[in-house]
């Protein structure tokens, strides 16, 4: 009976990861803070993985969108699947990597550290770079 059982639970909980997800749409400022830090870049093809230094240029956008500053030349975007919610108000972002890059499917968490809690899970999506155009 134990072996028909854990199958089908675990059958219902992939069944609930199989619906769609919808980001929350950008708010107007957030929408106007996006354009500005692509402004002058030109979108290239996604990547699944990024090399994950330096840590410290990573910008949250919206809970749901992120931008990984390389250089001056070269900004990642990335759009979380699932929503860590608290990115916004300041809340740290967690990725569990295997390695030296973020890649897409990397499981993420929005911690709260000054009162110890999660308060988001999500994981990466792909990485679009932005590039300043060559003149």
């Amino acid at each position: 009976m134990r072996a028909i059982i854990v199958p089908m639970v675990a059958s219902l909980a992939l069944a609930g990861c199989a619906g769609s997800y919808e980001p929350t749409p950008l708010t107007a400022k957030q929408a106007t803070e996006l354009e500005k830090a692509l402004e002058g870049k030109v979108p290239g093809e996604k990547v699944s993985c990024i090399t994950s230094y330096p840590q410290s240029s990573l910008r949250v956008i919206s809970n749901n969108v992120l931008l990984y500053r390389v250089s001056s030349k070269l900004v990642y975007r990335n759009d979380l699947i699932g929503s860590c919610n608290g990115l916004t108000r300041g809340d740290t972002l967690v990725v569990n990597t295997f390695g030296s890059q973020y890649c897409r499917g990397d499981i993420a968490r929005s911690v709260n550290l000054t009162i110890g809690t999660q308060s988001g899970g999500c994981a990466l999506g792909d990485f679009i770079p932005y590039r300043t155009p060559a003149k």
